[in-house]
């Protein structure tokens, strides 16, 4: 058969056998039109070798192709030699070890230190018992109280979203974690169960004591958890995350605020004010300096921005 036949018949191959979805086989026929546009004229199926599959993939990354397009196109030619294979049309798959470029790490979303300070001031204020409502009514203070000490635990001092969960009212062997608050630092249980110390600042420890004096007035509860919901249970992740999403619209924000965002936001702010990328990876608890270092592009970011709008030689001239 020759190339276009060849294709054909594996397209049919992969709706009728594999049963393909539309969308799939729509994106590998593509795939296959564009390597026919790639192979030289006098190329078959049945000739492709290593080198020339290479030399495609040179070809889609010169021509803008971001790395999934060209994985995507990968694995519809590795299908479809392996298929050719499998039918006895040739002895080896060409494809076979052939990756796709690297996509470049996203860099983690920071708030900025006016967006960050809005948003922990946004949770000491008590918002209205349901979104939309005008009646007026607010939440209770205790609920106040909680978001305003996880907000300023989670950004003074970088804790990750199961670190702060997992806080006890008190130190126990049973603990995962637990504020010291005469030294003013938070023993927590991070990632591979390694644990760390971070300082707590002035602002959270004053929050978390008054978070602490409404808790005790509280109906009894069972739960050892720092942070409860108002069933006197450990707080979930799913509710920390929708509480932070409400205090941030209140807030103004215009974009989409996560817990582990206001850990970067730490990192980021810590690392543009000291420059110790060290002491960073220590209080995050990273396990590699490396990890770290990606908060060096969010720094420069950040220092590009302020070239950009107060040196001379950057601005545009008006014309």
């Amino acid at each position: 058969m020759n190339t276009e036949a060849l294709i054909d018949a594996h397209l049919l191959h992969l709706k009728v056998q594999r049963r393909l979805a539309e969308r799939t086989l729509s994106m590998y026929a593509d795939a296959f039109a564009r390597m026919g546009t790639l192979m030289a004229p006098a190329t078959s199926l049945t000739d492709v070798k290593p080198h020339h599959v290479r030399g495609w993939v040179g070809r889609l990354h010169a021509q803008g192709l971001g790395p999934r397009s060209i994985a995507i196109h990968l694995a519809a030619w590795r299908g479809l030699f392996k298929w050719m294979s499998q039918e006895g049309q040739i002895a080896f798959n060409p494809v076979d070890g052939i990756k796709a470029p690297k996509a470049p790490k996203p860099l983690p979303k920071a708030l900025g230190v006016d967006q960050a300070v809005a948003l922990a001031d946004a949770s000491a204020q008590p918002g209205p018992v349901r979104e939309g409502d005008t009646r007026g009514e607010r939440e209770s203070p205790w609920l106040t109280a909680r978001d305003h000490a996880m907000v300023e635990l989670l950004y003074g001092s970088g804790l990750r979203n199961a670190e702060l969960l997992g806080l006890d009212v008190q130190a126990s062997p049973q603990a995962a974690g637990w504020v010291d608050l005469v030294s003013a630092e938070a023993h927590v249980l991070g990632k591979g169960h390694k644990r760390r110390i971070v300082p707590v600042g002035s602002v959270a420890l004053q929050a978390l004591k008054t978070w602490l004096t409404l808790r005790e007035t509280l109906p009894p509860h069972t739960d050892s958890a720092l942070f409860i919901s108002r069933l006197g249970q450990r707080l979930t992740s799913v509710q920390l995350r929708n509480r932070l999403k409400q205090i941030a619209i209140r807030a103004g924000l215009p974009t989409h605020v996560h817990p582990h965002m206001l850990r970067h936001s730490f990192a980021s702010h810590v690392l543009q004010s000291s420059g110790d990328l060290r002491g960073v990876q220590e209080l995050l608890g990273h396990a590699h300096i490396t990890t770290t270092q990606v908060y060096t592009k969010l720094d420069f970011q950040h220092l590009a921005k302020v070239y950009d709008a107060a040196h001379p030689r950057a601005r545009k001239r008006q014309t």
